[in-house]
C-alpha cells in the first residue's frame, strides 16, 4: 500500500483498518500513524523473528491489515509471516515511514473571489501544510516542503506558472523548499528580512504594506507582520478570505515561541498577535495554519481549516486573559523539541547543505511547533 493509498483511506473515513506497527517502542511512541478508524498495534520487529504465532490471535480477520515499519523491509518479512500464519487482505507500507512522512495529499480549500484557486497541501505524516494560490494560470507557493517536484507536477499537470514562493518564517522543524522551487521555476523568493538575519543568499523581503499580486485579476496576498514564533513571522491575509498564519496560530493550539532560544524574549509578542493584532482583523476570515498537531484538526476530505472567531471561541490557548498567566501557560507547555531542529534551521539559511538521505533523517518526527495546553 503506497502512503498516498493510505492517505486517501484515512481521509475517507469509511472503512475500518489495522495496523501492525514493528518499530521499536520508543520510535512508536514518538510517532505513529493515526486517525478515526484505525486500531494499531506496536510489537517490535525483533520480537517476531522467531515467528508471528505468539501475536495472531490479536490479528484481526475481518480488517486490512498494514504492517509498518521505518523504511519497508521489516514489514514486508512480517507481513509474509502473516499470511503463511493464515492471514489474508495483509499489507506493508511501501516505503515505510520514511514514506509517510514525506508524502503530499492535496485538498482544494476553495475559490477565489476575482477567479481562482487556493489548495491546501497536507503532509499527514509530519502535520505540515502548504499551499498554492492561483490566478489566471499563476501560482504562489506558501511553506513549501522540501518535495518540491510534487508541487512542481501539480502545477504543470493544472496548467499554472509558479510566479513566488513565500515562507512566512524560517522554519526549524522542516527543511524549507521555497527557494529551491523558486530557482527551479525562474520565481521570486521571499522571507521576512527579520528572520533572515544569517541567510547566506538573496531573497526579497517580505514586510507589510508589500502585497503580492498573483495573475490578471490583481489577487492581492497582504503580508501582516506577527512575531511570536519567530521575530519575523508574518501572516498574510489572501482574497479577503482566508488568513495565512503559519506558526502562530493554529486550529487547537498556538504557536511556540522557544525554538530560536528566546521564549522568554518572544512570549510577549506572541501574546501581541494573538491577542491584539488577530482580534483587529475581520472575524470572517478563514484560518489556514502551516501545521497541524492532532487528527482532529483535520475536517472534511483532509481540510485543516476553521473561521477565526471559532477559532478565538474554542481554542484554549486565546482564553487567558491575564499576561502572567498566558506566560506561564506558554513556557510550561512547550513538547520536546523537533528532530535536529537546530541543523534544519542552519539548512533554511544556507549556512549547511545536507544530501537527501540527510535531510530525509533529518525530518523525522512530528512538527512539535505548537504548545499544548494541559
Amino acid at each position: 500500500m503506497s502512503a498516498g493509498q493510505l492517505a486517501k483511506l484515512i481521509l475517507s473515513k469509511k472503512e475500518d483498518f489495522f495496523i501492525l506497527d514493528v518499530r521499536s517502542e520508543s520510535d512508536f511512541a514518538n510517532w505513529k500513524i493515526e486517525g478515526s478508524r484505525i486500531e494499531v498495534l506496536n510489537i517490535p520487529y525483533f520480537e517476531l523473528l522467531e515467528g508471528v504465532e505468539e501475536i495472531i490471535e490479536q490479528i484481526p480477520i475481518d480488517k486490512k491489515v498494514l504492517v509498518v515499519c521505518a523504511k519497508e523491509g521489516s514489514s514486508i518479512f512480517v507481513g509474509e509471516q502473516l499470511v503463511a500464519a493464515g492471514r489474508s487482505n495483509v499489507y506493508y507500507l511501501k516505503g515505510g515511514m520514511k514514506s509517510w512522512s514525506e508524502h503530499l495529499e492535496p485538498v482544494k480549500i476553495g475559490d477565489l473571489r476575482q477567479g481562482g484557486t487556493i489548495f491546501q497541501f497536507v503532509r499527514m505524516g509530519k502535520g505540515c501544510l502548504s499551499y498554492m494560490i492561483v490566478s489566471d494560470g499563476e501560482a504562489a507557493v506558501v511553506d513549501a516542503p522540501r518535495m518540491t517536484n510534487v508541487l512542481e507536477q501539480f502545477a504543470k499537470d493544472n496548467g499554472y506558472r509558479i510566479m513566488h514562493t513565500i515562507d512566512t518564517h524560517l522554519h526549524a522543524d522542516h527543511i524549507s523548499g521555497g527557494r529551491k522551487l523558486a530557482e527551479q521555476q525562474s520565481a521570486t523568493y521571499w522571507l521576512p528580512p527579520k528572520d533572515a538575519a544569517e541567510v547566506t543568499f538573496e531573497y526579497a523581503k517580505l514586510e507589510n504594506g508589500h502585497d503580492i499580486e498573483v495573475g490578471n485579476t490583481t489577487l492581492k496576498i497582504q503580508p501582516i507582520y506577527s512575531p511570536g514564533h519567530t521575530i519575523g513571522s508574518t501572516s498574510f491575509i489572501v482574497d479577503d478570505q482566508y488568513l495565512l498564519t503559519g506558526d502562530i496560530l493554529f486550529i487547537e493550539s498556538i504557536g511556540r515561541p522557544d525554538l530560536a532560544g528566546l521564549a522568554e524574549d518572544w512570549v510577549g509578542d506572541l501574546r501581541q498577535t494573538l491577542y491584539s493584532r488577530y482580534p483587529d482583523l475581520s472575524q470572517d476570515l478563514i484560518v489556514l495554519p502551516a501545521h497541524f498537531g492532532k487528527f482532529s484538526e483535520l475536517g472534511e476530505d483532509g481540510r485543516v481549516a476553521a473561521v477565526l472567531s471559532d477559532v478565538y471561541k474554542n481554542n484554549t490557548g486565546l482564553q487567558i486573559s491575564d499576561e502572567a498567566a498566558f506566560r506561564s501557560m506558554v513556557t510550561n507547555n512547550l513538547p520536546q523539541h523537533p528532530n535536529a531542529y537546530q541543523e534544519i534551521r542552519q539548512t533554511n539559511m544556507g549556512k549547511i547543505t545536507p544530501d537527501e538521505e540527510e535531510q530525509r533523517a533529518m525530518e523525522i518526527g512530528p512538527n512539535r511547533c505548537a504548545v499544548h495546553d494541559n
